[in-house]
């Protein structure tokens, strides 16, 4: 990809995004979702593959009829209650566009079709920032506008997200198609607690983005995009490897690991709420996520194929490691003694 067009994509991005999240104004955070929209398409379809075509169309179509629907929304709302603000979203109609609209553009079911099939047409890199900074603008709207959003719908939303996210990830072999799947049930657990205290949905937003770009950097540098793949990967990078198996037990949310943080601070804040059972449901949907976890985790340290691989060897390994990747290694796994510390900030 030309370097200049490869700075402009990437420039217009991170700009997108810093427009959505620092503006009051519906038609402002519209424009910064366009901007991001735009500026992810190059990025996804720079192998001119037919598969990155094929994932780069499909995200067009999504996020510009999300955007559609969050623009109607906005309008409607300001046909009927002259308010432009995005935290005065009061129209009951307005707020089940939103609902849909923000969902299209996540992912959570019933509109998560089109993720899977975009993460694995697209390079490691590019699935990093569709699954972290890509997310982030929808995110935020979704945290302004929590007071005005049905409780119900989110809640049979983020429990279906939880359930199909850890069930569909349970017979692939494609990574890429796993770690989608692993959003969505991610998901599931930022929104189910959406309501009841928005603080926590960032918290499990930001946790999740900091593993899961461990996870992609780590693979990124280990070239491994199939369980196969990550079958061999040891034997050219041990130590690479093992911190991979602690980093996928840490986005599976085992203590005492990182991401048993945002998972313990959900259950208890719904326990807190009475709402005992969607918690015990929702951590019983978990173990599901667990299983295909362990299998990648077993697979990256433990295992390897009984025969012979029907992939190149790669004789010649890239010794160079991404300067972010011990960084963000560490936090991953050992953030949860700091806990306190993170809970006590305002």
């Amino acid at each position: 990809m030309n370097p200049q067009a490869k700075l402009i994509s990437s420039t217009s991005l991170f700009l997108g995004t810093a427009i959505t999240i620092s503006s009051n104004h519906w038609v402002m955070a519209w424009t910064g979702l366009e901007i991001n929209t735009l500026a992810i398409l190059p990025l996804i379809s720079k192998s001119h593959h037919p598969r990155a075509i094929e994932a780069s169309t499909k995200y067009f179509l999504i996020q510009a009829t999300a955007s559609t629907l969050l623009l109607f929304s906005s309008t409607i709302n300001a046909w009927f209650t002259g308010q432009w603000d995005i935290t005065q979203l009061t129209y009951p109609a307005s707020c089940l566009l939103l609902t849909i609209a923000i969902s299209m553009k996540l992912g959570l079911v019933p509109f998560h079709f089109w993720f899977p099939e975009v993460l694995q047409g697209s390079s490691l890199p590019t699935n990093l920032l569709l699954t972290t900074i890509m997310k982030l603008p929808p995110t935020t709207l979704l945290f302004m506008t929590a007071p005005s959003l049905n409780p119900t719908l989110l809640s049979l939303m983020a429990i279906t997200s939880a359930a199909l996210g850890g069930w569909m990830g349970l017979n692939q072999t494609q990574i890429r198609k796993v770690l989608a799947f692993s959003s969505i049930s991610h998901l599931g657990w930022m929104t189910i607690i959406l309501i009841y205290n928005p603080k926590l949905t960032l918290l499990t937003f930001y946790l999740y983005s900091l593993t899961t770009a461990t996870i992609f950097l780590t693979l990124s540098h280990t070239n491994t995009l199939k369980l196969a793949t990550m079958m061999t990967a040891w034997s050219k990078f041990p130590p690479l490897t093992a911190i991979l198996m602690l980093v996928l037990l840490s986005l599976a949310g085992l203590p005492p690991l990182t991401g048993f943080l945002p998972k313990w601070l959900i259950i208890q804040e719904l326990t807190k709420q009475e709402l005992t059972t969607t918690a015990t449901i929702i951590a019983l949907l978990s173990l599901l996520g667990l299983f295909f976890y362990l299998r990648l985790a077993y697979c990256a340290t433990i295992t390897l194929p009984p025969n012979s691989a029907n992939h190149m060897k790669q004789w010649q390994t890239n010794k160079s490691i991404n300067p972010l990747t011990p960084t963000l290694t560490t936090l991953s796994i050992m953030l949860l003694p700091l806990s306190p510390m993170i809970l006590t900030i305002p």
